[in-house]
């Protein structure tokens, strides 16, 4: 390959101007060629004048890939377009995958840029209230590439570890019982009233909010446009916003911000790492026991304690 052209993976949000970056508007303002799928480039149409358009299907990820690296070969900019991020669920992957394994080299050959914007899990998150504000992950139901069983190992994982779950992918027109399997998973380990808020559409037209709970979740309008956010132990509803605890009341008074009695400000909690290893060293209770009180794997408290004692004899020592 020679030096010539370039490939800009342009994540465009929500798909609104207004929600997109100005570096985003600006890739797809310099480029000749501007590629993706056809639901995503009916939403930038406004910026794509008397460009090349090239439009794909949804399952033609690979074949929107192939089709950017042509142009950039002949010396072409292209814009290839992702809704979201283009690194989450987007066409970063693949299309690194495909520069690849034609012998790209970065740095050496055609140039590719990576412009970020707004996941769903963002802007769906942002019409609800605060759902992500503690720890979270994304699980996509999608199985057209990942193997059923990988995922529900990966639902059941985020279940248990009391993390809030943006559903991507969660149900089509062919893939119904996903949603239903993954329900079934989340019940293992989360309370049927658990705050659920589906959200179809963000920021577009057809826009559609509807907040539920675990139970009831797979009675309610859900697609490929929606998203689907399940809240962990702590979230909650009220006055029709999902929000997730930070974890400020478990150090403060939330009325007066004072510390509470055996709490410092900046400071780790007392069930923090250091303060936890402590009640670990002055336990007389079995690794096991300990492992099933904390729900950790037991080799792991006995690591835990080994290099504890490794470290006080250490101190001990100097």
């Amino acid at each position: 390959m020679n030096q010539t052209g370039k490939i800009m993976l342009v994540g465009i949000g929500p798909g609104h101007v207004e929600h997109m970056t100005q570096r985003a508007r600006e890739a797809i303002a310099e480029a000749d060629t501007v590629i993706g799928y056809v639901t995503y480039l009916r939403l930038v149409e406004d910026l794509t004048s008397g460009k090349e358009i090239i439009r794909k299907s949804m399952t033609e990820e690979l074949d929107r890939a192939v089709a950017a690296l042509e142009r950039a070969r002949t010396g072409r900019k292209v814009a290839l377009i992702s809704s979201g991020d283009a690194g989450v669920y987007g066409m970063a992957g693949p299309t690194y995958e495909v520069l690849f394994n034609a012998g790209w080299v970065p740095g050496l050959d055609i140039e590719v840029e990576v412009i970020p914007g707004a996941s769903a899990l963002n802007t769906c998150a942002a019409l609800v209230g605060a759902p992500l504000t503690h720890d979270f992950c994304a699980v996509s139901l999608s199985d057209l590439l990942t193997p059923w069983p990988v995922i529900a190992r990966r639902i059941d994982a985020v279940a248990a570890s009391d993390f809030v779950v943006a559903l991507y992918n969660p149900k089509s027109g062919r893939r119904t019982r996903q949603i239903v399997e993954a329900q079934r998973l989340l019940l293992r380990h989360r309370r049927p009233d658990t705050p659920v808020a589906i959200v179809k559409s963000a920021f577009r037209p057809r826009q559609r909010v509807e907040l539920t709970t675990l139970e009831a979740m797979c009675d309610a309008d859900i697609g490929m446009l929606s998203t689907v956010l399940v809240g962990n132990s702590r979230t909650f509803i009220r006055d029709g916003l999902m929000v997730t605890p930070r974890g400020y009341d478990n150090k403060y008074a939330i009325d007066s911000g004072e510390a509470h009695t055996g709490e410092q400000a900046g400071r780790s909690l007392s069930t923090g790492l250091d303060g936890w290893l402590r009640t670990l060293r002055d336990s007389d209770e079995t690794p096991a026991r300990l492992a099933a009180r904390h729900g950790l794997p037991e080799d792991y408290i006995r690591a835990v304690l080994d290099t504890s004692a490794d470290d006080a004899t250490a101190t001990e020592a100097a």
